[in-house]
């Protein structure tokens, strides 16, 4: 173990429950997870947690994490009952698959998958056959990138790994759902997903984090998603923790030629909240989607960051990014598209907006652009205001209270995501969520 330049007794705390799980599973997998594993905690031990002084994290304090120590979370499957994952899991249909606490729970569990097709525990697979997920995991979510990916590197046991062999299509959506349940003590899980999307393959993959209301706990998860060439890969992340949860999410998507991957990323929940997304076209003919939208009140925080890296030319991307944030909330979104040298035709836009409906909500919005290639067409656009005055007027004097007539002007605001799910009871389940939550929110409907 390297030395510590920023020492402190949680980063201290977090090391020794490391070195504790490295002792007692040392003996049973492979040599190359133990080294991705070491890499991990070597690189957290050398830069510790992130503060505002880093660019990255320069409006998004993680005070309220890295002045704690989070526990390992142990098992909290006997506290749950089956009537209760099936309210957070919604009326998708298809496949299941429930980690809680970060750890397989099979009996909540969903199975009928299409023949060739894998979906398991990854300790599951580490155990069975490690040289399945050799080649992918930790390639494209490198240790050294980023403290909290390095965090869950080092701590990496569990999680969930989706196989799509080539040529296969999935009519039916598989879930992936992370709950969290520690009501005794502040603790933390270490998610990890591995999703690989063998070439031409189409698969449709819900992401979900929730947890029982009240409870604080911590949620470290990282996803790295490979899309075979000519694949579809369609995928969708669900945040709705505990509003006394932190959340941090971190996305690594790669792609080859003619790929194509979306993400919607649906934010509800969190007293802390950071999503970042590294997608990398790195194949020509390449289409991605970045789509985001969070609500946010009371003095809540959730900051989105995400990279679009055009490596490759003849590829287009398409985000767009919507938050709604009330009381003293704060967001942060910061959007970057890079251009690479060779990554002629490159067609990239960007949008991003936001709904204020206090006087006292912030949000801190910085587009980035960066092209190193000349035939191209790169745009991108941020907007932030509050309810249109007259809009409300004319559905008032057409028979609308201010309530639903704010309520109304809100649900078109965030249709421009929402109308984008392909998946209809998802679409459904998160309207009704959305209109839900919006009398908690406050703002407008307040004034006379």
């Amino acid at each position: 173990m390297t030395r510590l330049v920023q020492s402190s007794p949680q980063t201290d705390a977090y090391l020794a429950d490391c070195d504790r799980l490295v002792t007692a599973r040392s003996a049973t997998e492979p040599s190359w997870l133990r080294n991705l594993r070491r890499k991990g905690i070597e690189h957290f031990a050398d830069a510790g947690f992130p503060t505002t002084r880093d660019e990255e994290w320069k409006f998004t304090s993680i005070a309220p994490i890295a002045d704690r120590h989070f526990a390992p979370a142990h098992d909290g499957q006997s506290g749950l009952t089956t009537d209760r994952v099936e309210s957070w899991a919604g009326a998708l249909g298809g496949y299941r698959l429930v980690l809680v606490n970060g750890a397989y729970a099979p009996q909540f569990s969903v199975g009928g998958l299409p023949a060739g097709v894998h979906v398991s525990s990854l300790r599951s697979i580490l155990a069975t056959n490690p040289a399945a997920v050799e080649p992918y995991l930790g390639r494209f979510a490198p240790p050294d990138r980023q403290a909290f990916t390095a965090l869950n590197t080092g701590f990496l046991q569990d999680g969930a790994f989706v196989w799509i062999p080539p040529g296969t299509i999935i009519d039916q959506p598989i879930s992936l759902l992370f709950v969290s349940a520690s009501p005794e003590t502040a603790s933390v899980s270490h998610p990890r997903v591995l999703i690989v999307a063998g070439d031409r393959s189409q698969v449709r993959i819900v992401e979900g984090y929730v947890g029982p209301p009240g409870q604080e706990y911590f949620t470290n998860a990282v996803t790295e998603v490979v899309v075979g060439s000519g694949a579809v890969v369609d995928h969708y992340k669900l945040q709705r923790e505990s509003q006394r949860a932190c959340h941090i999410g971190s996305m690594y998507v790669h792609g080859t030629r003619d790929s194509t991957f979306s993400s919607h990323s649906i934010a509800f929940g969190g007293a802390l909240v950071r999503n970042d997304i590294i997608a990398v076209l790195d194949g020509e003919g390449g289409d991605y989607t970045l789509n985001g939208l969070y609500l946010v009140d009371g003095r809540r925080l959730i900051d989105n960051h995400t990279t679009i890296d055009h490596a490759k030319p003849h590829c287009g991307s398409h985000e767009m990014y919507k938050g709604i944030l009330s009381g003293h909330a704060r967001a942060v979104f910061n959007g970057k598209i890079i251009v690479r040298p060779d990554a002629q035709k490159t067609d990239a836009k960007q949008t991003n907006k936001a709904l204020l409906l206090s006087d006292d909500a912030q949000i801190n919005t910085k587009p980035q652009l960066e092209i190193f290639a000349n035939d191209v067409k790169c745009t991108h656009g941020a907007a932030v205001g509050q309810l249109d005055e007259d809009a409300i007027f004319y559905l008032r004097a057409r028979g609308l209270d201010l309530q639903q007539a704010r309520d109304m002007l809100i649900h078109a605001f965030a249709g421009d995501v929402l109308n984008r799910i392909r998946i209809e009871p998802l679409r459904k389940s998160l309207e009704e969520h959305l209109l839900s939550e919006l009398p908690a929110a406050g703002g407008p409907a307040n004034q006379q």
